[in-house]
């Protein structure tokens, strides 16, 4: 969809806002051009010694009045519009943030944060100011532009409006170039910001790590470069947005030349009154503003296409994972994998292979095997960030793409190996799916997720604030309160992805014990390093290189003497010495 359908659709659905504000305008217009026409009969009667006395304060009244109806007019205009304009920016905003929301972790991993939030500032304004005033400002200008030149060829004299669009053509020719030119600039101009924006956003979350490695001059002399370059495509569109004006200038000078000398000859012959040559003149400075506005108008429309060449592709990007299920009752009754396979975009091996298990409600799984085996690409097929290549997943009589997203998701608890926090309290934080739950439902959660003594250290409590991305917490204080977030969802399924890896054994072990207690009755699949993590799973499956490998619960797997067994050993050799 091009930029034009996109306000045209827009406009359609805001009609009532851009009708009213057409009709101000057109009233504007006639105004402006009765007023010289008016002025240029009050000279000739001042002239003729036909107006005086309370004649001639009428007409000043009457002027008054106009630009008073005017003034009030234009503020109507702008508030009318405006107003619809800045909900389309709302709109695009919602839909951009909709958008993105269903999109698939994938999807994150092409486009850049920084080019996002250029999307949501810089594209949707200069669409916005697209939308908004190019829209009415062109309408406006072209509307003046034909009733003064109407008035001035057919209510003044031919001759002398013809000579004044003369230089219209030069003007028009000049437009053309240039807009070119300030479409490509804009372009470049919000590729620099966007590329700045993700500079910004990258160097502050990773401040820590380029302090501790000592790389905070180079970080700045590379963020000096990518402002430089944003200045540079800036002050470029500026430039040649700039040269409208002596385009503008050149055509006015031309026309004002060519008035005064065949108007003036015209006045030597009597062929005019000085009146109306008055009028003419007045006229000609009433086309100074629609040929403003034109380049004006060009140049909001140019860099609003060049924004709408950005945002259009994210608006429109395909999702990952189509939600096109149609099931809102809560899942529920036995959970399968059967012949499940998946394989990421360009690799060579499956990343998993032929997958089967069965999990009943109230039942636990666990997960184990070593780096890259596929375990964390499980959890993901589960929560359907990405869609299966080969076989599926089934919960009791449904395949998971038979439910909404929102239906899926809001049955499953997932805590992620990198648990996110939001700038808020600990408090809102564990209580982000559950935002009606009480303190002491809050305070729970965090005491089966060892969190409570961790918690009243602060002087705030829960209501300490976290910090962005929690970075007032240690790793292990942000899994535990990503788990406690888990717990008070209350959710049929409980997904642990390594959510203890930041924490140490004895605190891993109390973690556990609460887990147990919590998790009565849910279903869960423990995805773990550690296998003291699953070791009371009723069934424990072993993936190497996609494939599950072992199978069984932890009795069973230490007799088969397998990978499992052999890590049982190191990890508790470990645990040992740690201890000792």
């Amino acid at each position: 969809m091009s930029l034009f359908a996109f306000i045209a659709r827009f406009a359609a659905r805001h009609w009532r806002a851009y009708a009213g504000a057409s009709v101000m305008l057109v009233v504007i217009a006639v105004l402006t051009i009765w007023i010289p026409r008016r002025v240029g009969h009050i000279i000739d009667a001042l002239v003729a010694g036909t107006l005086v006395g309370g004649a001639l304060w009428r007409e000043v009244a009457i002027l008054l009045a106009m630009g008073i109806a005017i003034y009030l007019l234009r503020v109507g205009w702008r508030l009318a519009l405006f107003r619809a304009a800045y909900e389309m920016g709302r709109d695009l905003r919602t839909a951009l943030f909709a958008r993105l929301a269903l999109q698939a972790p994938v999807y994150f991993h092409r486009v850049s944060t920084g080019e996002l939030m250029a999307s949501a500032t810089n594209d949707v304004d200069a669409v916005e100011m697209a939308a908004g005033e190019a829209f009415l400002a062109g309408f406006d200008g072209t509307l003046t532009l034909v009733l003064v030149v109407a008035m001035m060829t057919l209510g003044i004299d031919w001759r002398l409006g013809l000579v004044v669009l003369l230089p219209f053509p030069f003007m028009a020719w000049a437009f053309f170039v240039i807009s070119r030119r300030v479409h490509e600039a804009s372009r470049q101009a919000l590729d620099r910001f966007s590329d700045l924006n993700a500079e910004v956003q990258e160097s502050i979350t990773a401040v820590r790590t380029l302090r501790a490695l000592g790389l905070v001059q180079r970080a700045a002399h590379d963020f000096a470069g990518k402002a430089q370059a944003a200045t540079d495509a800036a002050y470029r569109a500026q430039q040649w947005e700039s040269a409208f004006e002596p385009a503008v200038g050149i055509a006015l000078a031309a026309a004002t030349l060519l008035t005064f000398a065949l108007g003036g000859f015209l006045a030597w012959r009597d062929e005019v009154t000085i009146g109306t040559l008055t009028a003419f003149t007045m006229y000609l400075v009433q086309l100074i503003w629609p040929m403003f506005a034109a380049g004006w108008v060009l140049s909001l429309v140019q860099r609003g296409k060049a924004a709408w060449a950005r945002l259009h592709p994210v608006l429109h990007a395909p999702l990952t994972v189509a939600d096109t299920g149609t099931r809102t009752e809560a899942p529920a009754g036995v959970l399968r994998a059967e012949h499940l396979g998946f394989r990421h975009a360009g690799a060579i091996a499956p990343a998993l292979a032929d997958i089967n298990w069965e999990l009943a409600p109230g039942r636990t799984l666990g997960v184990v095997g070593p780096t890259g085996a596929g375990k964390s690409t499980l959890l993901q097929l589960l929560l359907r960030h990405a869609e299966p290549t080969h076989g599926g997943l089934t919960w009791g009589a449904a395949a998971l793409p038979e439910f909404t997203l929102a239906t899926l998701r809001a049955a499953i608890a997932w805590v992620p190996q990198e648990p996110f926090l939001f700038s808020a309290t600990i408090a809102e934080n564990i209580a982000l799916a559950r935002t009606t739950a009480s303190m002491e439902e809050v305070a729970q959660a965090a005491r089966l997720a060892d969190l409570d003594a961790d918690v009243q250290r602060f002087a705030a409590g829960y209501a300490t604030r976290v910090g962005e991305r929690g970075v007032t917490l240690s790793g292990g204080q942000r899994q535990r309160v990503a788990i406690a977030r888990a717990l008070l969802a209350d959710a049929p399924l409980l997904l642990l992805d390594d959510a203890l890896s930041a924490v140490d054994t004895g605190t891993e072990a109390r973690i556990l014990a609460h887990l147990r207690a919590a998790r009565a009755g849910r279903t869960a699949i423990i995805v773990s390093h550690r296998l003291s993590a699953v070791a009371d799973a009723d069934e424990i499956i072993v993936l190497k290189a996609g494939r599950i490998v072992e199978r069984g619960d932890h009795a069973a797997l230490l007799r088969a003497d397998g990978w499992y067994a052999a890590q049982w050993r190191y990890q508790q050799l470990a645990a040992t010495l740690e201890a000792a």
